[in-house]
């Protein structure tokens, strides 16, 4: 039945290859339970967004098996999806300007852009035109977005860590106090996560928050057993370990309500003038994610077919009935993992991959309480953050430097994002700034209609919408 279902004779592959397929692209991606939380739970500046962190945690891996299992039974893919990374530091950017805007909802507002860019998502899949839009940003542009938004992520992870503090003076500089636990926790996660992941080892990033994990433990229980001179030191006793980590009563538990995120999004906040942007820049970054590691994954799988991909549209499909359960569970939008990729490489060939990670996905749920532990205390997942934003680096070789009129506002996207310390204010920049440059150098009929709209609503919402409040 599983033969006739995923094909898997006439891709040459057999059940025990796929599962095995499945649980390596589970462990290269199963970072994402433990960073998924963590990030939507905090704004970028540290605070808190008001998100309950368990009802986070059941529904990122709810809402990864629910689209990972489309992905495998309809599609009969062998990708996995979740929330992506990138996505969720736009959702919290997001929380963060609604919090300081004076929103008595800021993150249900949030979940309700998420809704209605995945309706969005949904309609333009069933209509087929997806595939088309991906044509209306340049690819410079594209890159640029994963660019800037990788040095933002790898910038929050310094911080998180410890590594990187603020200077009134030069705005960051590096923490003086290196000899802090938190920062030689952070490091040695970082170097050997890196390591492993030079290695080509499967799962580095999770093995490496495993071991900073581990690490944080040891030193947790360890640094009060070696006396007061050294437990009762500034340096020890107001870190972030002894401050704030906390280690958990047990391992397995049963998974956190969704209660406090379960239709909890604000869709009459969500519709407001002032939210257009965020909706159109989640619709692009979603679309462009899953498109991008849809064909990246199948054509090293050899599934490309005559220059096309069969079966697009139902593949297409998965993160957007994903995204718009998630923001009805209480998590931000899903795309594809690049991690699939990993699977391939075990020999995974079909949708019964897929399936494999979906269920262990649920399986993850059990472990709530390690979950949480991890959450608890950032410079755990922090490596993580800072060798993801290295892997998204390695678009700035598709940027065409040759022609100005595509590179400046490319590059205005990539030092935008973490200069400004917000995702949504990087990409205005260069969306703005792509149209008028390519008008200015004769180029104007290289500019997608989209593009021109984009930026009149994006200065429209500066002057009209933002300026007003001093947001």
């Amino acid at each position: 039945m599983l033969d006739k279902f995923f094909a898997l004779s006439h891709n040459k592959t057999t059940v025990r290859t796929e599962l095995l397929a499945g649980l390596t692209t589970f462990l290269t991606m199963a970072y994402i339970i433990f960073v998924q939380p963590a990030v939507l739970t905090h704004t970028p500046d540290g605070g808190s967004t008001g998100m309950d962190f368990g009802a986070v945690t059941t529904a990122t891996c709810l809402t990864a098996a629910l689209a990972t299992l489309i992905m495998g039974l309809y599609a009969r893919y062998p990708i996995a999806q979740a929330p992506g990374m990138g996505e969720n530091f736009v959702f919290v950017a997001l929380v963060a300007m609604l919090i300081n805007s004076g929103s008595a909802t800021p993150w249900q507002t949030a979940l309700g852009v998420v809704f209605i860019a995945g309706v969005l998502f949904l309609a333009l899949s069933l209509l087929g035109v997806r595939e088309k839009m991906i044509e209306m940003i340049s690819p410079s542009m594209r890159n640029g977005m994963a660019i800037g938004i990788g040095l933002f992520i790898a910038l929050i992870g310094l911080k998180n860590g410890g590594l990187v503090v603020g200077n009134p003076a030069t705005f960051v500089s590096l923490d003086p106090e290196l000899g802090s636990p938190d920062v030689i926790i952070f490091l040695t996660g970082l170097l050997l996560t890196a390591g492993l992941h030079a290695r080509g080892f499967r799962g580095a990033i999770l093995w490496g928050i495993l071991a900073s994990l581990a690490l944080s433990v040891a030193a947790r229980l360890g640094l009060p057993l070696l006396g007061e001179s050294i437990s009762g030191s500034p340096l020890v006793a107001q870190s972030k370990l002894m401050q704030s980590f906390a280690l958990a009563d047990s391992v397995v538990a049963e998974p956190p309500s969704l209660a406090p995120t379960l239709f909890a999004m604000d869709l009459r906040g969500a519709f407001a003038v002032s939210m257009i942007p965020y909706i159109l820049i989640f619709l692009f970054m979603d679309l462009f994610d899953t498109l991008g590691t849809l064909l990246g994954v199948s054509e090293q799988a050899g599934l490309i077919e005559d220059d096309k991909l069969p079966r697009a549209k139902q593949a297409l499909m998965s993160d957007a009935v994903g995204t718009v359960a998630g923001a009805a569970l209480g998590t931000s939008t899903v795309t594809s993992f690049i991690e699939s990729a990993a699977g391939v490489e075990q020999g995974g060939r079909t949708g019964l991959t897929a399936v494999t990670t979906a269920a262990l996905f649920i399986v993850a749920l059990l472990f709530s309480p390690v979950i949480a532990m991890v959450g608890s205390y950032p410079p755990i997942t922090a490596p993580a953050l800072v060798v993801v934003g290295s892997m998204m680096m390695r678009n700035v070789t598709k940027i065409d430097w040759s022609n100005y009129a595509e590179s400046v506002p490319a590059f205005l996207i990539v030092i935008g994002i973490p200069l400004t310390f917000s995702i949504a204010d990087g990409l205005a920049l260069g969306f703005i700034a792509y149209p008028i440059i390519k008008l200015i150098a004769g180029q104007g009929r290289d500019v997608k209609w989209m593009m021109y709209v984009m930026a009149v609503l994006l200065v429209a919402y500066f002057l009209l919408v933002r300026m007003p409040t001093g947001g």
